[in-house]
Formats: C-alpha cells, sequence, structure tokens
C-alpha cells in the first residue's frame, strides 16, 4: 500500500508503453473535497520544520536522500515500466537526481543573507530570508523522478512543505518517494497526491499554496500560472523547447555528431532540452545529414526493460500519433527523410517510432518551429553565421542551445546572443548537477524553482531587517 497518499474510489490504470495490454499500476486518484483537509495537515507540518534551524534541515533531508539512493533499483524500474526509457537511462535518472539532491543539500549551511551600511548612525541593517510555505510540485511523465526530487529537496532544505503531483502516465516514482518520506521526515512534510488536470488546477488554485513550480508544456504551465495568480502564489515554469545545435566547424566532426545524437535521441527525443534542430553549415550539410542518417539506423527502439536496450518506446499512443503527424506534415511541406520517419510494428503493440532524421528542412516549416517531442531531428542548411544565429533565435523557446566550433569570434558571439537559459560550447545538452537550470522567453516563467544557488529566490521570501538600540 502507498504512504502519504491521498485516496478515493476513482483509480487511475499505469500501462507499460512496450507493451500497452500490461497493467503496471493502479493507484487512486486524490480527492478533490479532501484538499482543504490535506493543506491544513500540510500546513501544520511546515510550521513546526520551518522552526527547525536549517543546517539540521540540511542532515535530514540528506538522510532522505540516502534511503532512496538505496531504492534506486526499484525507482528506476517503475520509471522503465511506467515511461518506456531503458533501465539504464532510468538508472541514469535516478543516480544523476541523487547527485543534485546533494549539490542542494550541501547550501544547507550557505549564507542567506547580506549585510548593508545603513544611512542611520547606530543601525545595523541586514538582510534575511525565510522559508516561503507549503509549495506545490506538478512534473511531467518524461523524467517522472528526477524533475520531482529538483522541487522537493530545495523546498525542504530551506523549510517548506511540498504536496508533489506526479503526471497520470507516472506516478510510480513519486508514490515511492512519498513512502521513503514518511519513514525519514516529520509527517505530512511531504504529500504525494494522484490525479489529473482537475486535480493540478485545483491545488494551484487553491488559497493554501504559497508557490507552485511546473514542468511542463506551455498551455498547461500558462493555466496554472492563471489559477495560482488567483490568490498570489509564487510562480516558476519550466516549460518546452526548441534547441539547436549549430555546426559551423568541428575538428573532429563524428565526435560532434555523438554528442548530437546523445543530446537528440536520449529519452526517445521526450526531453525538454533534447536537441531538435541541426543548423549546419552548408559545406558541412552532406556530411552531417549522413552521418546523423546513419547513427540512427544503427538504434533498434525496444521495450526498455530487455537488456542493451538503448532507446525504447514513447510514452504513449497519443505521443505516437503526434511525432507521426510532425513527419507526415514536415514530409508534405518539402522535408526529406534521410533516416526513420515511420512507425514500427511489435508483438506487443508498442509505442515504437524509428528514430528520425529529416533534411532539406527551412526554417518556416512547423517541425522546425514546434516542440515534436519524440525521436525527430531536423537539418536546416545556411551559409554565414549571422544566418545561423537568426535560425537559432528565431523561434518562441529559450531553453538549451549548443555550438560547434573552434572559431573565437563565432564561440563568443554564440555566447552572447544565443537566446537560450542554458548554453553549451561543443558539448551536448545536458545540465550539470550544480548548476542553474533556467530557460528563457517561452521556456521559462519566473526565478528558478530548479537547480542551483538561485533556488533561494523561489523557496524563501525575502526580509529585510532594521536594527537599532533601544530608544
Amino acid at each position: 500500500m502507498l504512504t502519504n497518499v491521498e485516496r478515493n474510489l476513482m483509480t487511475i490504470e499505469v500501462r507499460n508503453p512496450a507493451a500497452p495490454d500490461e497493467i503496471v499500476a493502479t493507484y487512486d486518484e486524490t480527492p478533490l473535497d479532501k484538499l482543504d483537509d490535506l493543506l491544513s495537515r500540510v500546513r501544520e507540518a511546515q510550521t513546526r520544520w520551518a522552526k527547525t534551524p536549517q543546517p539540521t534541515r540540511g542532515a535530514l533531508v540528506a538522510k532522505f536522500v540516502d534511503a532512496l539512493e538505496a531504492r534506486a533499483a526499484e525507482i528506476a524500474l517503475a520509471i522503465t515500466k511506467e515511461m518506456g526509457k531503458p533501465l539504464a537511462e532510468a538508472r541514469g535518472e535516478v543516480a544523476k537526481a541523487i547527485g543534485e539532491a546533494r549539490a542542494c543539500v550541501a547550501r544547507a549551511s550557505a549564507p542567506i543573507g547580506e549585510i548593508f551600511p545603513s544611512q542611520v548612525p547606530g543601525t545595523v541593517a541586514y538582510s534575511t530570508r525565510r522559508p516561503r510555505g507549503v509549495i506545490l510540485g506538478i512534473n511531467p511523465w518524461n523524467f517522472p523522478f528526477s524533475t520531482p526530487m529538483r522541487k522537493a529537496i530545495p523546498a525542504l532544505v530551506y523549510g517548506n512543505a511540498i504536496i508533489l503531483k506526479p503526471a497520470s502516465l507516472t506516478p510510480g516514482a513519486i508514490a515511492l518517494m512519498a513512502e521513503v518520506a514518511a519513514e525519514i521526515l516529520p509527517s505530512n512534510l511531504v504529500q504525494a497526491t494522484i490525479g489529473g488536470g482537475a486535480l493540478g488546477q485545483a491545488l494551484a488554485g487553491h488559497a493554501g499554496i504559497d508557490a507552485v513550480s511546473f514542468t511542463g508544456s506551455v498551455g498547461i504551465g500558462k493555466r496554472v500560472a492563471i489559477a495560482a495568480a488567483g490568490h498570489l502564489a509564487e510562480v516558476s515554469l519550466e516549460l518546452g523547447g526548441k534547441n539547436p545545435a549549430i555546426v559551423n566547424d568541428a575538428s573532429d566532426l563524428d565526435k560532434a555528431l555523438d554528442q548530437i545524437m546523445a543530446s537528440a535521441f536520449a529519452v526517445c527525443g521526450q526531453r525538454c532540452t533534447a536537441v531538435s534542430r541541426v543548423i549546419v553549415h552548408r559545406n558541412l550539410e552532406q556530411a552531417v545529414v549522413a552521418g546523423l542518417a546513419a547513427r540512427a539506423q544503427d538504434m533498434r527502439p525496444m521495450d526498455g526493460a530487455v537488456d542493451g536496450a538503448k532507446i525504447g518506446p514513447l510514452s504513449s499512443a497519443q505521443q505516437l500519433d503526434d511525432v507521426a503527424g510532425f513527419v507526415s506534415r514536415a514530409v508534405a511541406e518539402g522535408a526529406v527523410v534521410a533516416a526513420g520517419g515511420k512507425r514500427l510494428a511489435s508483438d506487443t503493440g508498442g509505442y515504437f517510432y524509428a528514430p528520425t532524421v529529416l533534411s532539406g528542412v527551412t526554417r518556416n516549416m512547423e517541425v522546425a518551429r514546434d516542440e515534436v517531442f519524440g525521436p525527430v531531428v531536423s537539418v536546416i542548411a545556411y551559409d554565414t553565421v549571422d544566418e545561423a544565429m537568426s535560425i537559432a533565435n528565431d523561434v518562441a523557446f529559450g531553453l538549451s542551445s549548443c555550438l560547434y566550433s573552434e572559431r573565437t569570434d563565432v564561440v563568443e558571439r554564440f555566447v552572447a546572443e544565443s537566446e537560450s537559459g542554458m548554453i553549451h560550447v561543443n558539448a551536448g545538452s545536458f545540465p550539470e548537477n550544480h548548476l542553474p537550470f533556467v530557460g528563457v522567453k517561452d521556456s521559462a516563467l519566473g526565478v528558478g524553482g530548479s537547480n542551483g544557488p538561485s533556488t533561494i529566490q523561489f523557496y524563501t521570501t525575502e526580509h529585510a531587517v532594521y536594527r537599532r538600540a533601544g530608544v
């Protein structure tokens, strides 16, 4: 039985995307009419937790992280069974989440304020921070463990309670987190809630929520922000991406293409930081298309639980239809399928799609502008650096970008002008554990609710103190 999961008679069946007839687990949904009681209990837990010294909180959260690590194999299997990614990727997700958590816990004893010179004699002026309160973390299905960990760990370290809502496709990892939290942390401090969009909207709009950290699509993120604005809750949105990799020149093109492939096809392309546009100098276009296509053709999608699986299924029938639709419309617009471009039949009826490379793509095609969220890479040729930067920035999103070049002038321009929150030079689009995970434009709203030192701005409130001797 699941601990710390609110229940009623409504249930959600979760199926294996590699074999949709297989029911992996059944979860009870959180009753909407019980949210007031839930929020009351969480508020009481948070009030007590906030009084615990921050270094002490950090030490207890570290034990929580250790206990989660001890169940890493179980968490990884739940991820693979519910979401479909290969076990190797699921284990990598868990390991990275643990690493990020420890980087956050290390900040538990870091300074949280500043001393200022005062204009008034005899006055000591300084700033300090307090826990924000009760945090709502709404999570996506593609990283069902690492994303809620990015929300829960800083929330706890900085003295908050947190309510976690997983995507309906992948509740297992958060349910396991809640079980471990019940064993290690004070009661009701971490709560898992199960349900669909109606639950997320009801929680975001509840006056008992002090801040909402949302990761998901732009459309749903906007609805969450509107709901939270009704009671002026702080909001952090981590949204989509249409991430470019510019290949201007490369001393080792094969190494660059290996990195691009990893960035593009990890998690079957269902990653907000996935490279989806390869913007290549026309002199290298043929070599890049041929190299990417050969690598894509060597990838064999299979059940993620099978030993040696490198790429798994898409997460749902809807995702499969969406990806197939993007490719079909791209071809109708004039794109050429250099590799893949088709659904893959399987004995289990799994949601498999061939890793796809599209050449002949132009900047105005739908596939070059909108987020596909699948194993599809579009190759766009350019002639000048001016043109490359224009193409890279000419989308609504601004999450992650990559450049492959040995030219200092091109690198400096890219770093200065790339409209992305995370900028990579001669490296794939993978964030490090201790750095901010940030976006600009339609990729994000609000201060960081995820990795890095700036998380303190979201999970705490700032206070200015003016202190004098008695009058």
